[in-house]
């Protein structure tokens, strides 16, 4: 029982000394901490007075600085304004000194200004003077002489005039004469100089083509069976076969180079090809009609090549090849322009003239009669037309209206393009008027036939004694195309002064095509 109490006794105590322990424990570690905050506490004051301090002397650092760059710049501008105050000070001084510098000069102006109008006053006076004593003299010498003044002009001039008159009708008169011959003299000099320079050919264009076969048995292959190869060519290219006992040769004849062009090429190629019937003949026909248009724009080419002309649109020169294919009085207008043109720019070169633009000029003025067949006009109107619209120099339009006279030549070159004109057409073998008035009279069955309503193509053949007339089979039936023919043959009849007869041929042919597939 005693060791139980004991025991309890010691328990107790124990926790009683634990108790007190932990009660001394816990007091001394809240000194400690106590002691250690206010020791932190002490610290960030010390630190934060640092800072106060740092702060403060950055600031008055800062504003030491702010004050001598300010009081550095309120310097410079104390400077600078001294420095302008002295220019306006010296600009001032330099405006003063130029004031009187003018003050001076207006001075010296206004003395001599005083000193002319006293010497003019003074010079007035001499002259009054002056006038005096010369009329004075003039009234003592005509109360010598007899005579006023103007009537002793009038006898010195009349007498001038006596002794002078017959010298000088007589030197004018030989100076017309000398300038008159020297103008001649140089003018034939400069012309047949041209002529000597510039040969050209005078073969002239013929209304018949020759076409040479590789053999006899040929022309039978072209005669057909009976004849339909023949009648065939005649229709679809307008021109007369001619095949007589000319060995080998047979003879295109047509008033239209063109059509007896593409004729001879269709013919040629047929006889190439060795299958010559009315099909294929009329596929070569419309193949060939085709190549003729590059043919022309080459020939056009080659002759502006031949001159030197350069820059030249292209419908213009493909109006210049068709030139080839067109005559005036029998000659080739395109060979007659290009002699035109070598001529032109001859003369050109002796007169010292531009010899680019008068051969371009000596080229260009016949070009109307490239389409006058196609469109109303003479060709001079047409040329004209042309050269506007292709806005060619005003010098070339100017000889292309004036080379017949129509308008007045305002140029040099315009002159000499109606001269080499007339030098080209009036050389012996260059035109023939009966060929000509033969080949219009040729077009104008042709014309009379295209203007009636229905037509599609005509050709005239047998050297105008015969009118071929293709229809439009869907606009001309057969009983119309009796119409037709009575209309024109009366037309002939009223219009067209003709040798002989001429007969009237329409043909209306209709085809139906079909395609296999």
């Amino acid at each position: 029982m005693n060791q139980v109490i004991l025991s309890i006794l010691l328990v107790l105590i124990g926790l009683f000394v634990g108790f007190i322990i932990m009660f001394l424990i816990n007091y001394f570690k809240g000194n400690r901490a106590a002691v250690k905050a206010e020791k932190l506490i002490e610290n960030a004051k010390k630190e934060a007075d640092k800072l106060k301090r740092d702060s403060i002397l950055e600031a008055k650092e800062e504003a030491h600085k702010l004050k001598v760059e300010f009081e550095k710049e309120v310097k410079e501008k104390k400077n600078e304004l001294k420095e302008s105050e002295d220019r306006l000070l010296q600009r001032e001084g330099n405006m003063d000194r130029r004031d009187q510098t003018l003050q001076n000069r207006e001075q010296m102006l206004e003395e001599k200004e005083n000193n002319l109008v006293n010497k003019q006053k003074d010079i007035q006076k001499e002259q009054v003077k002056v006038e005096e004593l010369k009329k004075q003299q003039i009234d003592l010498l005509e109360s010598i002489a007899g005579y006023s003044k103007e009537q002793a002009k009038d006898m010195v001039l009349k007498r001038v005039e006596e002794m002078m008159s017959l010298e000088i009708a007589a030197y004018i008169k030989d100076r017309e004469t000398e300038a008159k011959l020297e103008a001649d003299k140089k003018a034939k000099t400069m012309l047949v100089s041209c002529m000597q320079k510039y040969a050209g050919d005078v073969a002239n264009e013929q209304t018949v083509t020759v076409v040479n076969l590789p053999n006899d048995e040929m022309k039978g292959r072209i005669i057909g069976r009976e004849g339909r190869n023949i009648r065939t060519i005649e229709a679809v290219t307008g021109v007369d076969l001619i095949i007589d006992d000319t060995p080998e040769a047979i003879v295109l004849s047509s008033f239209d180079p063109f059509r007896r062009e593409i004729a001879r090429v269709t013919i040629e190629t047929l006889i190439k090809d060795g299958r010559i019937h009315p099909t294929r003949i009329e596929e070569i026909y419309d193949k060939v009609s085709k190549e003729m248009n590059v043919k022309i724009r080459e020939i056009g080419e080659a002759a502006i090549f031949e001159l030197g002309i350069t820059k030249m649109e292209p419908e213009l020169i493909e109006l210049i090849g068709r030139l080839h294919f067109r005559t005036s009085y029998g000659q080739n207008a395109l060979q007659h322009s290009i002699e035109v043109a070598h001529l032109c720019g001859l003369l050109a070169s002796e007169m010292g003239e531009n010899i680019a633009l008068a051969k371009r000029a000596g080229l260009l003025h016949d070009i109307g009669k490239a389409i006058d067949h196609e469109v109303e006009g003479s060709h001079v109107t047409l040329g004209s037309e042309i050269a506007n619209k292709y806005k060619e120099n005003t010098t070339i339009i100017n000889a292309i209206e004036s080379h017949h006279g129509d308008t007045e030549a305002t140029s040099i070159i315009s002159v000499l393009v109606a001269i080499a004109d007339a030098l080209s057409a009036s050389r012996p073998g260059a035109r023939n008027d009966s060929l000509e008035n033969y080949i219009k009279r040729l077009q104008d069955l042709e014309n009379i036939a295209n203007s009636i309503e229905g037509v599609e193509k005509t050709f005239a053949v047998q050297a105008g004694r015969e009118l071929r007339v293709i229809v439009k089979p869907e606009e001309i039936d057969d009983l119309g195309s009796y119409k037709v023919a009575r209309d024109i043959k009366t037309r002939i009849e009223n219009e067209l002064q003709y040798p002989g007869t001429i007969k009237v041929t329409v043909i209306r042919e209709t085809r139906a095509t079909e395609e296999a597939k």
